[in-house]
């Protein structure tokens, strides 16, 4: 009874994500070359080095990641939606808390 329930457990707990999460890529898929990892590797390869985690790191150089973040990027990136809110919002300010156009001020 006991060793059945810890095998049954352990088998549940060692099913990969059950589906849920992104589909991950095959960690081969990745390589340095063509990246900055690349003289990296050629540089500890002349020291007789080797380092093992640079493919895991390459994707940082490939596909949208590609693209190195600039200052405008981050300071402008809502601007244009923020901008339109704003515009909404005097909009609705000024049409429902316009002053009376009476002259007076109460």
């Amino acid at each position: 009874g006991d060793f059945r329930r810890r095998r049954r457990f352990r088998f549940i707990w060692r099913t990969p994500m059950m589906g849920h999460g992104p589909e991950l890529p095959d960690y081969r898929s990745w390589s340095p070359r063509g990246t900055p990892l690349e003289v990296v590797q050629e540089r500890l390869a002349r020291r007789g080095l080797r380092d093992p985690w640079a493919r895991n790191e390459a994707w940082r150089y490939s596909g949208g990641f590609a693209k190195p973040i600039t200052f405008s990027d981050v300071f402008f990136r809502g601007f244009k939606w923020g901008f339109a809110a704003f515009v909404v919002a005097l909009g609705v300010e000024y049409a429902l808390l316009s002053p009376k156009k009476n002259g007076g001020h109460h």
